[in-house]
Formats: C-alpha cells, structure tokens, sequence
C-alpha cells in the first residue's frame, strides 16, 4: 500500500490519473501534449505509477496504450474505508461512472499464491462463489466448450460464453455474454482473457475485457475490481470480503 500512498502524493501523477480516468488507452505522446513537461519527465511519472499498480500498460502495434487500473484503489476502499461508509459503500462497483470511446479494461493484481492454484480458484465452482458474488462456473474447460455463470437465486445463467483459448495455468480467453439484466444483454457478446504470470513467490493476474460496444454499460466491467480484490483475500487469508458490495448477492 506505500507504493499507492507515495504515487498519489504527487499532484502530476494525479492529473495523469485523471486523464485515465477521462479516457482510457492513451499512449504517452497523448498524455505528454497535456502537461508542459518533456515526455522522459511525463515517462518516469507513468513508471512510478505502473510500480504501485495505478496503471497498467499494453501493446498495440507499435504504441504502448496506457490504462487506469482501479483494483489497487479498490483494495484500500475495502481496507480502510468500507468499514465506516455504511451501505452506499455497496454501489462502489469501480471507479469509473461514465463511459468512454476506448472500451478496453485491463485490471491488474499482485497475489500470494501459485499458477496453479490461482488457476483452479478461477475454474473451480466452489472457490469461485466464494469471491464472484455468490456465483459459480461450470465448464469442461476444453477450447471450444461452454461455460456458465449462475447464481443459485436465478432461474437462468447470469453469463454465457466459450471458452476459445485454456492454457493451463497461465492464459484463459473467453467470450462472454451477460444475460443478469435487459441492459447488460443488449450489449451483445464481448471477451475476457485471464493472464496468470509467476513473480517470485507471487503471481500478477491481468485480466483483460475487451471487445465491448462503445455504449456498453459500466456494470458489464464495474464489478472487476471488487471480484479481483475477493479473489486476492480468499487466496492469501482464506476469508471471504465482508464489504457491502462483496456481500449483497450473497446467499443468506
């Protein structure tokens, strides 16, 4: 958590967060036409910034797009500020309320734990009720197969999709398609890709969706932060999130 603290101590990095925020993706020859500082200064701000897991980065082509990552802020929302907030603290799905051109999330989080047992958590039905709100997965988890999301209150999947690439343990791409709400079905199918990578004793998962309509609703990609942030506690403590927003689909 120093790392967050000391990143956003700094006003620069702030306004570069901000410009994340406002639109997502941009390359650093964006973000530097908007400071009056050369783009090496503008670069070791965004350095600092990816150190403390603000922002991530991704190739496309020859440029490197540069994307706000909520799950940090997300981890010290639940740490410190969910426990005096009461229940408005449950419609905190994200950071981002508005939506943007650039509808491409990339989520990024650091945890204590092996490939293998990060990739069974996200393929396991059991384990994954314990972090996705209360919903669970079913799959045979070959390329090409289904799966499905669903929660033992609905009488339908909350998402369908196919599973295109399994690379155990490191790589699952999906497609997905939410039917939970009129909203979230008509925007149509989009993708998620899972990317579990080694780090010494820990593993950095990215989680990508993309290929969402530029009109898509925010809670298609609100609710990944929080999902993550569940994720990392019940790895490393073996305890569930008890923040509002966790516990709201929850079965009694």
């Amino acid at each position: 958590m120093e790392l967050v603290f000391r990143a956003l101590a700094d006003g620069t990095r702030r306004a570069l967060l901000d410009e994340l925020f406002a639109r997502d993706g941009q390359p650093l020859v964006s973000l530097t036409e908007q400071h009056d500082m050369t783009r090496i200064a503008v670069a070791k701000h965004l350095k600092i910034l990816e150190d403390a897991g603000l922002v991530v980065s991704r190739r496309r082509g020859r440029e490197k797009l540069h994307y706000l990552n909520a799950v940090p802020i997300r981890l010290v929302h639940d740490r410190w500020v969910s426990k005096y907030t009461g229940p408005w603290a449950a419609g905190l799905a994200g950071l981002k309320r508005e939506l943007e051109d650039q509808m491409e999330k990339v989520f990024e989080i650091y945890i204590r734990t092996t490939p293998e047992r990060l990739w069974e958590a996200i393929t396991d039905p059991v384990i994954r009720m314990k972090y996705h709100f209360g919903a669970s997965v079913e799959s045979d988890w070959a390329v090409g197969s289904p799966y499905r999301l669903g929660h033992p209150a609905s009488d339908r999947p909350l998402i369908e999709g196919e599973n295109l690439v399994v690379e155990r343990p490191s790589r699952l791409v999906q497609t997905m398609l939410a039917l939970w709400g009129p909203d979230a079905e008509r925007a149509g199918t989009s993708r998620v890709t899972w990317e579990i990578e080694p780090v010494g004793d820990s593993c950095r998962l990215r989680v990508v969706h993309d290929q969402l309509p530029p009109d898509a609703p925010a809670e298609l990609y609100g609710g990944w932060p929080m999902i993550l942030s569940g994720l990392k506690t019940w790895l490393e403590t073996g305890q569930t999130l008890t923040t509002p927003g966790s516990l709201m689909y929850q079965q009694p």
